[in-house]
This record gives C-alpha cells, structure tokens and sequence, in this order.
C-alpha cells in the first residue's frame, strides 16, 4: 500500500472527516489548500466540467481523470467510479482493477441501473458486483479502499429495510465503508450505521440539512457532497450570467474575490 492509501484507511478508522468533491486540478487545488484530509471526484461535476451530462462519460474518460486527479495534489482521493462502467462481475472486477491502478486511494460501486423500470440492479447480482470488485483489488495489492454504494434513495425506491438490507450485503462482500446517498434524516442515518458497525458509513451533503457535528454524533465517519460544489459554481455562473444576458446588469461582480487573492491559492 502506498503512503496515502494508509492515510486514507486510517481516517476511517475513527472519528469523523469531511472528504470535498472538486471537480477539476483547480478546484482539487484550492480545496487541499483549506486543509482537508482527503478529497473526491465527482463523476457528475467532472461530466459537467467537460460539457457532458453525468452518467455520460466513457470508461476512458473516467479512467484519465482519475490519473490526474490523483497527481495533482498529495492529498488522498477516493474516486466516484459510477457502477463500475459494466454490468457483468467480471467486468466490473476488470475496469475495478485499472482504476486502482491510477493512483486513488479509494473507490466506489454503485448498484444503480439508470433505468427508471428498475433502477436498482437485483439483490444478487449487485452483491455479487461488490464480492468481484473486492477480489480485484485484493488481487492488485493497491489496498484500496472500497466503499458499497446503494442508491435507492436517489433512484426513485427510497426504502430503507431494502438500502440496510443491500449496505449490510455490501459489507459481508467485502465493502470497507458502505454508503447510501440521499438518506437525510437522523432516524435513517443512525439506522445505516447501527446495521453495519463496525464498519464505517459516508454520509452525502448536498443541502442546508445538518453539520459536521451532528453527523459525527450520529456516528458517521466520513462526509462527501458530491456534486454540490461543482452544481453551486455553476449556479453563481448562471445567476450572472443570465443578469448580463437578460437585465444587462453586472450586479454579481460585486462579490468576487480579488485576483491576487486567487492567484495566491495556486502558487506553490
């Protein structure tokens, strides 16, 4: 295992920790610059980054981001790998393997199809996605941490006995930390983390909904927020942008950071 797959590892071992989600070697950057122990990509921040929706981009996109997300800052980072690009184990197990081999501390599966009829994979097959991509990276010798994504929540089948059900599959499967996007209330998160002690649970923040400390008290170990960052660039984009287009006011700009301040984020 190298340096930052240990620290990776021993965050979550105990406590809690924030993992951020840039988009971009910029953003990646400013956000190690704020002090965060790890960092994560955002497959749909990245889509957006390259003019693309996400779920939209190819393996070797995927696969080429996560190369130079990993070598342009020294800080741990956990790859968002989607479902895996494939539906099959063993070709789950085989694109697993190449995106250990990009220099990510960890990585996630999800079991979600993208089809509105079923938009979960079956029970077993989807455990079976998780068993194949932990023999891969046990096979690589990388150490990387895999993180169980269920996406129920988020697909359209907000039911938490079938996500606690799939998360505690996950673990047994070989998961290292199991997380379910979308759960927000106290009652559900407490719950996830209770069904798969000892194991440790992300909890995504995408919204105005809790802290750092609550979640922390509720036993979460690790905090990712997904594409909020990238979808609140984004936003200040077109919120200015639409002014300048619509009213011909540039009201917006009173706000920005001063460039010799942004310059200083990115000197080494």
């Amino acid at each position: 295992m190298t340096p930052r797959v240990d620290r990776f590892r021993a965050l979550h071992a105990s406590g809690c920790f924030v993992m951020p989600n840039p988009w971009d070697v910029g953003s990646a950057r400013v956000l190690a610059g704020l002090g965060f122990p790890a960092l994560a990509t955002t497959s749909a921040g990245f889509a957006w980054s390259i003019g693309s929706a996400d779920n939209h981009i190819t393996k070797a996109a995927a696969l080429a981001h996560l190369r130079t997300m990993a070598a342009s800052v020294e800080l741990p980072i956990n790859a968002d790998f989607e479902g895996g690009f494939a539906v099959a184990p063993d070709d789950v197990a085989a694109n697993v393997a190449e995106a250990a081999a990009t220099g990510v501390a960890g990585l996630s599966i999800e079991d979600s199809t993208h089809d509105s009829t079923q938009p979960l994979f079956d029970f077993a097959l989807a455990v079976e996605r998780i068993g194949a991509a932990r023999r891969a990276i046990d096979a690589t010798g990388t150490g990387v941490l895999l993180t169980g994504r269920s996406e129920g929540f988020i697909a359209g089948r907000p039911d938490l006995d079938e996500t606690i059900r799939r998360l505690t599959a996950y673990a047994e499967a070989g998961a290292d930390c199991l997380y379910a996007p979308g759960v927000r209330t106290p009652e559900q998160i407490g719950a996830i983390v209770r069904a798969v002690a000892p194991k440790p649970v992300n909890v995504l923040v995408g919204g105005d909904f809790t802290t750092v400390q609550a979640l922390a008290d509720l036993g979460v170990r690790r905090i990712s927020v997904g594409g909020a960052l990238a979808r609140l660039a984004l936003t200040a984009v077109l919120d200015a942008a639409e002014a300048i287009a619509r009213e011909g006011t540039f009201t917006a700009f009173g706000h920005l950071r001063p460039v010799p301040e942004i310059n200083r984020l990115f000197r080494s």
